[in-house]
């Protein structure tokens, strides 16, 4: 009998909270992503931002996560990153032409929704296609969740 290994629960490194918000969220998918060795050291504290960021594909099939924040990591003195590179998202070919039809032809954009560590330890990203909101559906949405939350209130009274 083998012993397995207790599952590591997923560290969130960076999360996107304005993108449910500010977006309706179609298909999802997790990609790796590219990074330098102080990038994954300053992912680790939990200072990254990717409120601001979006995904685009390139001419040559390949897709870049834009404008994401991760700071500079302190410790490492002469070796450090650019905070706000381009960083290569590793997506197979197939996702890769599903996310570029679906920016080309029906104007989605591909949202960045949360970085984490994966069990091996891996930096994912999980990103998603997504249609921008107007106004009034974004009011249509919280009213949606303050009638949840009130009915919620309204059950535990009773109960």
């Amino acid at each position: 009998m083998m012993t397995s290994k207790p599952e590591r629960p997923r560290k969130i490194a960076a999360d996107n909270r304005r993108a449910r918000y500010n977006y309706e969220i179609g298909e999802i998918f997790e990609a790796g992503l590219m990074l330098t060795g102080t990038e994954v050291k300053s992912l680790r504290t939990g200072k990254a931002t990717i409120a601001e960021s979006y995904a685009s594909v390139d001419r040559a099939g390949e897709v870049f996560l834009v404008n994401a924040n991760i700071p500079e990591y302190l410790q490492a003195n002469r070796f450090n990153h650019e905070p706000k590179r381009p960083r290569k998202l590793l997506l197979k070919s197939r996702e890769i032409a599903k996310l570029a039809q679906g920016t080309e032809r029906q104007g989605m954009t591909i949202v960045p929704l949360k970085i984490y560590f994966n069990e091996k330890g891996r930096a994912k990203i999980e990103i998603a296609l997504a249609r921008g909101k107007q106004l009034h559906d974004k009011r249509e949405t919280e009213k949606a969740r303050d009638w949840d939350r009130e009915k919620g209130r309204l059950l535990r009274e009773k109960g």
